[in-house]
């Protein structure tokens, strides 16, 4: 059973830094990043496969968010830099065991409970 928990969030002023992290047990060979805002969808921000043999970063981060897996701990990084408040949301980190592809293809059967991301002005 795969368990994942993420870690890292907080409070940080626009143009700021943030690294989250993603402790997770199991076999995760697909890992993502989503986030979600009150009263949105939640939406898919990164993926990765194999500890980097192919990444994806949705437009609206691109730049500005990299994500990143360490294969021997199966930890699952997101740096974010110039942090927009738009950026505020809820992060999950989420995986599946098997190959990454688009959003509407795949499906994520793990999930962690959230860390909370707050930009202000």
């Amino acid at each position: 059973q795969v368990q994942l928990q993420e870690s890292g969030g907080g409070s940080v002023q626009s143009g700021g830094s943030l690294k989250l992290s993603c402790a997770a047990s199991g076999d995760t060979r697909c890992m993502a990043w989503f986030r979600q805002a009150p009263g949105k969808e939640r939406e898919g921000v990164a993926r990765i496969y194999g500890g980097g043999v192919t990444t994806y970063t949705v437009d609206s981060v691109q730049g500005r968010f990299n994500i990143s897996q360490d294969i021997t701990t199966n930890t699952l990084y997101l740096q974010m830099d110039s942090l927009k408040p738009e950026d505020t949301a809820i992060y999950y980190c989420a995986a599946r065991y098997g190959l990454c592809g688009a959003w509407s293809l795949i499906t994520f059967d793990y999930w962690g409970q959230g860390t909370q991301v707050t930009v202000s002005s």
